[in-house]
């Protein structure tokens, strides 16, 4: 990895080198309840649109990866005969630009469900081979956790991470396409005192993390207590909504469906995410419900994140970035569920 700096006032000439591309960034959209921004990814069409001071998105980049709804194929019917037509839904490289380190790392997760098995999914697969992702450091947020899944900072899954050193920014270059870019920008190599001020931020960045998991042990924790009364007493809470699922960067589950006109000429496969906690998710021929019940729903999805994934790829799925818990309509949250879990008891 090679570490570059560049004045603050660059920032804008590194904008106007990616512009050709279609750039993704964080802006702020609405307000609040205490009249604070709101902040989504979504594309950016002047510098002055991108905000790179924002405390966190409502939304990860997933829906650009992994959209609510997105049509896998369509068949025509002509002459006694058929066609299929395929669209990966890409159609030239886009550049992502200011993604924290959980969201970098969210999508280093999703990398082994859905480009690493046997058979990768080629929708997902192919818009993250045209993805051109610029890191950028945070300041952590109260219901953070983060730091407690290892998902605070991140060390593969982007091409430059730029941390701001108050005149300049520190850059980490981690491929050979970001390096070229960052030739037309005013680059020197970073100063002793650039090093120390890096420091320096990093050890205050560190000690703003107030929300925390304990996470020694869990796998072994969720085994022994499988059968413990608090996941009744977390699904009595639960309205079943998906929210959690809608916001989470890591949740992929879906479902596929079939449209097909009524002149029996065109058909549409279809791909919609789903979550697990929706009622009729384990609902199979005949009727039949695996998980008909909230405790039972809620359960399994805290297993998947933290037990399941665990086992089969030594890290948990979750990347700490509070989202569920602050969309959460019943104000169910990962360090709680996982604090009540190992104390046997629910907070009230």
């Amino acid at each position: 990895m090679l570490f570059k700096v560049f004045p603050e006032n660059a920032l804008e000439i590194l904008y106007d080198v990616l512009a050709p591309y279609p750039l993704v960034g964080p802006q702020a959209k609405g307000k609040d309840r205490e009249d604070k921004d709101i902040f989504v990814f979504d594309y950016i069409n002047s510098f002055a649109e991108l905000r790179l001071d924002f405390p966190t998105t409502i939304h990860s980049v997933k829906k650009f990866l992994l959209p609510s709804r997105e049509n896998l194929c369509t068949f025509n019917l002509f002459d006694g005969d058929w066609e299929k037509y395929v669209d990966f839904n890409i159609y030239k490289p886009h550049v992502f630009f200011g993604l924290h380190p959980c969201d970098i790392n969210a999508l280093n997760k999703l990398d082994k469900v859905l480009t690493g098995p046997v058979y990768p999914d080629p929708f997902y697969s192919s818009k993250r081979k045209n993805m051109f992702i610029i890191g950028v450091n945070c300041n952590p947020q109260s219901w953070c956790f983060c730091k407690s899944m290892g998902a605070d900072t991140v060390y593969s899954g982007f091409d430059m991470f730029l941390t701001d050193l108050g005149d300049k920014y520190f850059v980490e270059i981690l491929s050979a396409t970001a390096y070229d870019i960052l030739t037309q920008l005013p680059i020197a190599d970073p100063s002793e005192a650039d090093h120390r001020r890096f420091i320096e931020l990093m050890d205050e960045r560190n000690r703003n993390f107030v929300c925390q998991v304990d996470s020694s042990d869990l796998t072994k924790i969720l085994d022994l207590e499988f059968q413990s009364p608090v996941w009744q007493e977390w699904g009595d809470r639960c309205m079943s909504c998906g929210s959690c699922a809608s916001v989470c960067p890591t949740c992929y589950c879906y479902g596929v469906k079939e449209y097909v006109d009524l002149d029996l000429t065109t058909a549409t496969k279809q791909r919609q995410l789903y979550s697990c906690n929706l009622i009729d998710f384990a609902m199979v021929a005949g009727g039949h419900n695996f998980r008909p019940d909230s405790p039972s729903r809620l359960k399994y999805r805290y297993y998947h994140k933290h037990r399941g994934f665990q086992e089969a790829y030594e890290e948990a799925l979750c990347v700490g970035c509070g989202r569920c818990g602050q969309a959460c309509l019943a104000d169910i949250t990962v360090p709680d569920v996982i604090d009540s879990v190992r104390r046997q008891k629910v907070p009230k």
